[in-house]
């Protein structure tokens, strides 16, 4: 089977940096998985996804997605992904009903298709009865289960999520969790950062573990605690792998 997403020997080196952010990774990511991306700061973890997601071009190596070369089929690309960003892409002073009929028009959605869309989904992610009050006035976890909404409108083939229960209460962390497996049952394959080890234990059906630009391991969960020596959870995985040492800076 032809994986969904196909890295070959992709590497990243920023202007003047010193080092590699991504060091030539290689990774499949099969479709209908659920593939977590963790490492600590500095990993290179965001570097991969803005490269796949073609915000940002790579130094060497190439990918595709669903068959499809970037450099040659960026826009078709475009139109089959999802990107929920780590920061807020939303626009405060606007409502989240104002906020998501924009971003869904910028997929080509319209009329009664998007009217329907938007309101299905607020409703499922309990924001309905606030889809007309300014983002400004909504909290973390409000704001950040409109980010995801306004990533998925368009029902991506793909979905890239950073962090995306990063800073949430632990209600909104629930029902954006439950709500992207609803949405991997129904088709869509999820590549997922986070740093929240027990919450990517529980989510992932895959993960590879990053740090200074390169790929330690890769597995299912449950396949890489039982490889890890006296590892009880992904967490004594993670540490064993890239170290105590604290990253401040990196």
């Amino acid at each position: 089977m032809q994986p969904i997403i196909k890295i070959e020997s992709l590497s990243k080196k920023y202007k003047d940096a010193d080092q590699y952010s991504l060091n030539n990774v290689s990774l499949d990511i099969n479709e209908g998985q659920i593939f977590g991306l963790l490492g600590p700061n500095g990993a290179g973890k965001t570097t991969l996804i803005s490269m796949l997601c073609g915000l940002i071009k790579p130094t060497s190596g190439h990918f595709t997605i669903d068959g499809l070369n970037y450099t040659n089929h960026s826009s078709k690309i475009k139109k089959i992904i999802g990107v929920v960003p780590q920061e807020y892409a939303l626009y405060p002073t606007l409502t989240a009903r104002e906020n998501l009929h924009y971003f869904g028009s910028m997929y080509g959605l319209k009329g009664a298709y998007l009217k329907d869309k938007v309101v299905e989904t607020l409703d499922l992610l309990g924001l309905l009865k606030f889809a007309d009050k300014r983002i400004e006035t909504f909290s973390g976890g409000m704001k950040r289960r409109v980010n995801l909404i306004a990533g998925i409108l368009h029902n991506p083939k793909v979905l890239f999520l950073d962090e995306p229960t990063v800073g949430v209460d632990v209600q909104s962390k629930n029902a954006i969790i439950d709500y992207l497996k609803v949405l991997n049952q129904n088709g869509t394959t999820i590549i997922y950062t986070s740093h929240h080890l027990a919450e990517a234990e529980d989510f992932c059906t895959n993960i590879a573990i990053l740090d200074r630009g390169r790929i330690y391991a890769q597995g299912t969960p449950s396949s890489l605690i039982d490889a890890t020596t006296e590892a009880r959870n992904l967490e004594e995985v993670f540490i064993s792998l890239t170290g105590k040492d604290f990253r401040d800076g990196q």
